[in-house]
């Protein structure tokens, strides 16, 4: 069993949490605090697997103590935190700072609903509680190709097909499509960020999150980019160097509209294997647009959202997929089940894969 510590200043909220957690018979909690102060005691007494942390303490709020955890007693950490505006942002600098993910509480600071998203509170602990602290804590960055140990190969270490060696049209418009899940918001800074002004593709970026957060992503993605970044719009029409973010709650589709191709955003289909948006419904769309070199790109992230589309993208057209290695990959789930299907083409570290995406853009 993983141990677990609860920090919320709410008692209510902390019994609520607990019985989540120890009911699920994979997880024992082991203690709780009240705030920051009190959480970083008690990691250093207790040992914890892994912490569940409320953004909003007073004393010492979740920030400022998940800063020092990072700095003192490393330890995989979940967020939990309101909806507003204000609780989206510091949500995004905690994951910066190092959280492994965020649980949104369903109606503020003390949620009488959180049984809404029990399941998703024990899922998200019990991943992040197999998470490896350094990757969490080094600093994504380039580096020499000859450190990088899991680039351009499969897990089992052979080569994979590159586009050079296949009849990748080296003329044709390009779309670029990233889906991604825990770890999603640092990898997406990492390869966002790297994506020269010039790029001559629109990118549509699947990040699996609940609503309220994914226009938060957007414009601190946007702020640190050089081409645009925005939460996607129904009906807009995608423009080369710009970033689309798929909004929470909807599924985001590509559409042909006339010689230029649209957004679609709906709730009518169910999740897809839990999540709206989701990776392979963007990719099955995708499949359908004809004369369009596609680079498909899965990256960190529980599940294996994004095979399935991926399938479909490789049966109906020209594509380039790209994996993240397990190398760098906070979660290796959805690139390994990628990686399963035996259609990536090439596995690359967190820093290289804006490097290999502009590779198939020549």
């Amino acid at each position: 069993m993983k141990k677990v510590l609860v920090v919320d200043d709410s008692a209510f909220m902390r019994k609520l949490i607990s019985d989540f957690l120890t009911a699920s018979k994979q997880l024992e909690v082991i203690g709780i605090a009240r705030n920051g102060e009190d959480a970083i005691s008690k990691i250093n007494k207790l040992r914890p697997d892994v912490v569940t942390l409320d953004v909003e303490m007073p004393r010492m709020n979740g920030i400022e103590a998940l800063r020092r955890i990072m700095g003192e007693c490393p330890v995989p950490v979940v967020m939990l935190s309101s909806t507003t505006r204000e609780g989206a942002e510091e949500t995004f600098k905690a994951m910066e700072l190092g959280a492994v993910d965020f649980i949104a509480k369903p109606s503020g600071t003390i949620s009488l609903d959180l049984h809404k998203v029990q399941d998703e509170i024990v899922e998200k602990v019990v991943a992040a509680s197999k998470v490896n602290m350094t990757k969490m804590t080094k600093t994504y960055g380039k580096r020499k190709r000859s450190e990088l140990k899991g680039s351009s190969r499969q897990a089992n270490g052979t080569e994979l097909t590159t586009a050079s060696e296949s009849n990748w049209s080296m003329n044709s418009p390009k779309i670029i499509l990233i889906g991604t899940s825990t770890g999603g918001p640092r990898a997406l800074q990492q390869v966002l960020t790297e994506l020269p002004p010039n790029l001559d593709a629109p990118v549509v970026v699947v990040q699996h999150m609940p609503p309220g957060f994914t226009r938060s992503l957007a414009n601190r993605l946007d702020g640190q980019s050089v081409i645009k970044v925005k939460e996607a719009e129904h009906e807009e029409i995608l423009q080369k160097g710009t970033a689309y973010i798929a909004p929470g709650g909807f599924h985001t589709k590509v559409v042909e509209f006339g010689s230029q191709l649209s957004i679609h955003l709906s709730k009518e289909e169910a999740p897809r294997n839990g999540h709206r948006p989701s990776v392979d419904i963007l990719f099955e769309s995708v499949s359908l647009i004809r004369d369009y070199g596609k680079i498909a790109v899965i990256m960190t992230g529980m599940g294996s959202d994004g095979s399935e589309g991926l399938i479909k993208l490789k049966e109906r057209g020209e594509v380039r997929a790209i994996a993240e290695s397990e190398e760098s990959c906070i979660v290796f789930g959805m690139p390994k089940s990628a990686i399963a299907t035996n259609l990536v083409d090439s596995v690359e570290t967190i820093g290289d894969i804006s490097q290999t995406i502009m590779k198939y853009m020549l």
